[in-house]
């Protein structure tokens, strides 16, 4: 699906990938569920979070602390809280320290735990991006705290892209127990 222009569509797109990861996850072979990730055969798996998620869980929790990313932003902007995306002293080039950060923060997090936290905050997320209009989310610079993108293209990345991402890696995974 092309990526989305207008609210309807990024809310119609973010619900379909989000059961599209549920779906999987709940097609998945216990041992899948239960084996750690290991794609380090695979020459063509280089970027750093083929090595840094190793299960399930890790993945999950990546996509509620990027809900988290997108509702403190929103929130305290709207708030007259001057906030960046990115919480100091991350930016776009070291946001992958972050993630690292995020990764470290739930290695005690449950399964169970992280399938309920990214359950409610993909919940809180579309909740909040339901309040904003089609001009407030997809006009360039609409708000001066998004910078030159739209408001949208951030609820894009923490919603549907984020679980796109999730399910291929999962599938990945899934096709070694196939």
């Amino acid at each position: 699906m092309a990526r989305p222009t207008t609210k309807s569509a990024l809310m119609e797109l973010a619900k379909t990938n989000f059961e599209k990861l549920w779906q999987l996850i709940d097609s998945m072979p216990e041992e899948a569920l239960n084996t750690d990730f290991d794609f380090s055969n695979d020459v063509s798996k280089k970027e750093a979070h083929w090595s840094r998620d190793k299960n399930l869980r890790d993945v999950l929790v990546h996509l509620y602390e990027w809900h988290q990313l997108l509702l403190n932003w929103i929130t305290s902007n709207r708030g007259g809280d001057k906030a960046d995306f990115l919480p100091s002293p991350y930016n776009w080039k070291t946001y992958g320290e972050m993630n690292i950060g995020f990764w470290k923060k739930h290695q005690n997090t449950q399964l169970k735990t992280a399938k309920e936290l990214v359950t409610v905050s993909h919940r809180d997320a579309l909740a909040l991006i339901q309040t904003f209009t089609n001009e407030e989310l997809f006009t360039k610079k609409y708000f001066d705290w998004t910078g030159t993108t739209t408001l949208g293209s951030y609820c894009i990345s923490a919603t549907s892209s984020h679980y796109d991402w999730a399910i291929k890696k999962l599938r990945a995974h899934s096709r070694k127990f196939l």
